[in-house]
């Protein structure tokens, strides 16, 4: 995942963790290869929706979007959307790539790489949706800096985002949750929490899939999963 620098909105850090697992198999490999330059975030300039998808149409974001599953079944449920995903792990990438080919979705583009430095090259107020699910953690306390739910970075999706828009974030760690919520606090005047008691966020909403990770979290672990979302506010 991403760590983020605190201060300029649009200077980013190193990337941290793993970038690359097992080998990929020939057919992976032929869609990093071959499908992923086609469906590509242009690697400089604006990233607006005309330009990723040839129109205007409500625009999404999804930052480290793991295999896929979740940024597939988003857009095969609203093909009259544009979804931007980012993700540093090559072999995430390449089992997006198979939902794209698998479910014939048109809507998608992809960046293997730093989410962050994609972002900050969207228009100001152009997003609908942010969505960050089950993000590194990083648990201990001296890698604070490195989680993505800190005020750089909330800073810059409250730019991005449109009045109205919505932040979605979902993880299986009791640490990063109230360090979330602390964060998002602080950040009250540009984002109001979407919350009707416990059950609103011990639930997950509708239309809010379930991952690979989270299953494997709920089911091998016993984790239990919190679904958090924020309205960007008019300001």
């Amino acid at each position: 995942m991403t760590a983020y620098k605190e201060g300029d909105p649009t200077t980013l850090s190193r990337l941290y963790g793993r970038s690359v697992g097992k080998p990929l198999r020939a057919r992976q490999q032929g869609l990093v290869d071959n499908l992923l330059p086609q469906i590509a975030v242009p690697e400089e300039g604006p990233v607006t929706a005309e330009r990723l998808f040839g129109e205007d149409c409500p625009l999404h974001f999804e930052i480290g979007f793991g295999g896929g599953e979740h940024l597939a079944y988003r857009a095969d449920l609203l093909p009259n959307h544009g979804f931007i995903g980012a993700e540093p792990f090559l072999n995430g990438v390449a089992q997006a790539l198979t939902h794209v080919v698998e479910q014939r979705l048109a809507n998608i583009r992809l960046h293997h790489g730093d989410a962050l430095e994609v972002l900050a090259r969207v228009p100001d107020g152009a997003l609908t949706m942010i969505y960050l699910l089950h993000p590194d953690p990083w648990p201990k306390a001296r890698h604070a800096k490195r989680r993505m739910m800190n005020d750089g970075p909330i800073s810059l999706f409250a730019d991005k985002l449109k009045p109205g828009g919505e932040l979605r974030l979902g993880t299986d760690h009791a640490v990063y949750l109230r360090h979330a919520l602390m964060v998002m606090q602080r950040h009250s005047e540009r984002f109001e929490w979407i919350v009707e008691g416990s059950s609103s966020w011990q639930n997950r909403p509708a239309g809010w899939c379930e991952t690979r990770y989270e299953q494997k979290g709920r089911e091998k672990f016993g984790h239990e999963i919190w679904y958090l979302r924020w309205r960007r506010t008019p300001t």
